[in-house]
């Protein structure tokens, strides 16, 4: 479904875009902070703003490593089941932020250019759409490495019609 005016402004942040990421597992906001490289009570505004709209979900209260009371927060893959025109530019600006923290020699990029027809234009999302989907589904192993995708499709400006 299409995303609304209060949802499209929570995800409106590479901030938010990246704690969502991180809280693929339980992460309390201190946990969050460390992992995005930010202030803890920036964080939590952060946090408060994607729990309000039901992006991440708190989870039972926990004792942290001193004891302390903490909150853990998951993402409730609410995300993915958006569509939003604009987030385009958004994803991006995340995928770029996040992808700085690599070592180049640890990524993996191609790109593709293609001449189809709607049919095949059709045929070629909803495939994509399909696998990814498809992956996204499965259940995780918190053993294994964490690996990250971005995918863009748009016109190619250097090869018009």
């Amino acid at each position: 479904r299409r995303a609304t005016d209060k949802e499209m402004r929570a995800l409106a942040s590479s901030t938010r875009l990246r704690i969502l990421r991180v809280c693929r597992e339980p992460r309390s906001n201190r946990e969050i902070a460390s992992a995005i490289g930010a202030d803890p009570a920036t964080t939590l505004h952060h946090v408060r703003r994607l729990v309000d709209t039901g992006f991440l979900a708190a989870q039972p209260v926990r004792r942290g490593t001193r004891g302390a009371r903490e909150i853990p927060y998951l993402a409730t893959g609410k995300s993915w089941q958006l569509s939003d025109p604009g987030a385009s530019g958004m994803l991006l600006q995340t995928f770029i932020e996040e992808v700085a923290l690599v070592p180049a020699t640890e990524g993996n990029s191609s790109r593709l250019g293609l001449r189809l027809s709607a049919e095949g234009m059709t045929e070629f999302e909803d495939r994509l759409q399909a696998l990814l989907d498809e992956f996204a589904d499965r259940p995780e192993d918190l053993s294994a490495p964490a690996w990250s995708l971005f995918l863009a499709l748009h016109p190619d400006p250097n090869r018009p019609a």
